[in-house]
């Protein structure tokens, strides 16, 4: 099985206390935020690396991970490290955060599945910076590849997979026949939720996260295959569809106030509040 997982670096959701907002409001500064991939997309490189592998030998890759991401030269060290764990390839489409919007990313990702023509997409069910999940759907579609979102479990069977999705109220279970794209959810690294064609019934992970990179892989990472496209090559003279106008910071909390009794706040919730 060939698998393409698409990374996105984020701010670390741990430095919000970093982030300011210039006077002018048009952009945020992000000096000093630290720098991670997003953590769903983690979870859907473990995804990739589990169904790639005999759970009981997972040094010995029986399928190929190829790990893209767009951005700057600096996310090359997120490839890396995606490298480390387990990926046999990794591509960086050359561009900046600015430059793009969910219709770029998703228009370039199809221009790279079409050249790599993988089984399966992998990608995380949302990005924790702007809490969306519009790519994995617009993919899809450009593709007109069968889907499956917020997978809490996967299990390869012949010529596709059998995807647990979360669901209001519990799981709903559907099948998709390869090539398809999935979105990953939290529950995904759990030790039960993604068995291989390859691994033994009853096998169980002995770890309920993303799997860390010994020393040694770091440095056979560095060694490597590492592809750099241009954004322009995948997506012709495609431009920004979407623009941020303006950023500011919420208003400061206002002090509680005491009110005399119940007649009152009522009164206060509905006139002052709007919340009746």
């Amino acid at each position: 099985m060939k698998i393409l997982v698409a990374l996105k670096r984020v701010a670390d959701p741990a430095n919000h206390n970093k982030v300011k907002i210039p006077a002018t409001g048009e952009k945020i500064d992000t000096a000093g935020l630290e720098w991670q991939i997003n953590p769903f997309d983690l979870y859907a490189l473990e995804t990739a690396l589990r169904l790639t592998e005999d759970g009981k030998a997972p040094k010995t890759r029986l399928g190929e991970v190829v790990a893209v991401t767009l951005g700057p030269a600096e996310t090359e060290t997120n490839l890396r490290s995606a490298l480390a764990t387990g990926a046999d390839r990794a591509i960086r489409v050359d561009t900046t955060d600015d430059a793009l919007d969910g219709r770029l990313v998703a228009a370039a990702l199809q221009k790279l599945v079409e050249e790599e023509k993988p089984d399966l997409v992998l990608m995380g069910k949302q990005v924790v910076d702007g809490e969306n999940n519009y790519v994995g759907q617009a993919l899809a579609e450009l593709l007109d590849w069968p889907m499956a979102t917020f997978a809490a479990t996967i299990k390869e069977e012949a010529g596709g997979l059998l995807v647990g999705r979360e669901v209001d109220g519990g799981v709903c279970t559907l099948r998709v026949k390869f090539p398809a794209v999935v979105t990953v959810d939290l529950r995904i690294v759990s030790p039960d939720s993604v068995r291989s064609s390859k691994t033994a019934e009853g096998f169980k992970y002995p770890y309920e996260e993303v799997r860390f990179a010994p020393l040694p892989a770091i440095m056979q990472a560095k060694k490597k295959p590492l592809a750099v496209k241009k954004l322009a090559d995948l997506v012709g003279g495609a431009t920004l569809s979407s623009k941020y106008v303006k950023f500011e910071a919420p208003p400061a909390r206002k002090a509680g106030v005491k009110v005399k009794d119940v007649a009152e706040l009522v009164q206060k919730l509905a006139t002052e509040a709007k919340a009746i």
